[in-house]
């Protein structure tokens, strides 16, 4: 995809929202230029006198490790830069000129397109080229790939935000999940107590109150006393339990996560297998396309539970939301929930190592098979790819 308004019109739909303020680096991989790795980050952030070379240098780092044979840069500001002198026009230009420092080694020549809040323009285009304020913004509403976004449904969020808005449940349904979170605490602490077969079997209803969530918002079960919520919510504090749930997520695994839960360790065969989980969704050999619809439930039932819990106290499902979203290739909604997981407990480990995953611009391991790679009668050029946010 080299045509400069179809990488422009993509770049909203890839990130899921629309960007403001911002610079986007976008990767081409060869042999067709097919748009690989997007990764965003905050317009005063690489037009920073200090730090803005160093951003800069991660994301070409982030555009080689996604095999990029070349780079574009897209900024995002309110104003057209040549129309004003002031200190916005400034931090284009050293946002600019930082990219194109640290891309000019490996990717060669960057080209630059600016969108304001009217227009779109070269940043290399003089007047005459480019009309005041750019050429109109409805131009990118009639390109290939808007028509094919709009025919699919898809949708673009106004902001960042708004990519994550998850309300609350209604009051009363919150004291009543909030209750029976605190009696499946005490439970689960005085399991703990009792030794490890009361353990094992807290454990096994916890992963059951999963179970039931997932049914629940796929029709499949009734609401009932009492409702998973709250159950779910203190067994996540369990990292055996989060990693039952997670393993749920791949297909195939059957049994496996109650087998995960089961005696004081996992049996040989039981941790063989929760590798090979960790490899279907992150590694690069083996990795898999998240299956769309069970992911939806899964992030549906996920969402319930945050709606109903206690708030600014759901890391461990927010972390999971934001696994689910970077294995979907959404890597700007991951990143909102892995702040969001972050604000909620700054040390949780399964945040941390994501959040780490993101920043060096590392994509699902489906998205980084070789076997996945273009040739010549590849996929079309707007396919899913990682997105950074």
């Amino acid at each position: 995809m080299n045509e400069p308004r179809e990488i422009i019109s993509l770049l909203p739909y890839r990130l899921g929202f629309r960007p403001r303020d911002s610079a986007v680096g976008v990767s081409l991989r060869a042999p067709r230029g097919r748009v690989g790795v997007v990764m965003r980050v905050d317009l005063p952030a690489l037009g920073d006198g200090e730090v803005g070379a160093q951003v800069a240098r991660a994301m070409i780092a982030t555009m080689g490790r996604d095999g990029a044979q070349s780079t574009v840069l897209v900024v995002y500001t309110d104003v057209d830069p040549r129309l004003d002198p002031g200190s916005a026009a400034e931090q284009v230009m050293r946002a600019v000129a930082h990219y194109r420092e640290a891309a000019d080694a490996s990717l060669g020549s960057v080209p630059v397109w600016v969108v304001t809040s009217s227009g779109y323009l070269s940043y290399d285009c003089a007047r005459s080229c480019c009309p005041p304020g750019g050429r109109p913004l409805r131009e990118l509403e009639s390109t290939q790939v808007s028509a094919r976004m709009v025919l699919e449904g898809a949708t673009v969020a106004g902001s960042r935000d708004d990519l994550v808005r998850i309300p609350s449940a209604d009051a009363q349904r919150r004291r009543v999940v909030a209750r029976t979170r605190r009696r499946w605490h005490e439970r689960g602490q005085q399991a703990l107590a009792d030794g490890p077969h009361a353990l094992e079997r807290w454990r096994l209803a916890s992963v059951a109150a999963w179970r039931a969530a997932v049914d629940l918002v796929a029709g499949r079960a009734e609401l009932g006393a009492p409702a998973p919520w709250g159950r779910l919510e203190a067994g996540l504090q369990d990292r055996r339990v989060r990693d039952a749930v997670l393993a749920s997520f791949v297909p195939g695994v059957g049994d496996l996560p109650e087998r995960s839960v089961r005696g004081a360790r996992p049996a040989p065969d039981v941790e063989q297998a929760m590798a090979q989980v960790s490899t279907r969704i992150m590694g690069a050999s083996a990795g898999i396309p998240a299956p769309e619809g069970p992911v939806r439930l899964y992030e549906e039932a996920l969402e319930a539970l945050v709606a109903h819990g206690r708030r600014s106290a759901q890391a461990p499902a927010l972390s999971l939301l934001a696994v689910l979203s970077w294995w979907r290739g959404d890597g700007a909604r991951a990143q909102i929930l892995l702040d969001r997981a972050l604000q909620d407990d700054p040390a949780y480990r399964l945040a941390t190592l994501l959040d780490a995953a993101l920043g060096a611009g590392i994509g699902p391991g489906w998205a980084r098979r070789p076997d996945l790679e273009d040739d010549e009668d590849g996929g079309p050029d707007d396919a899913p790819g990682p997105a950074v946010g």
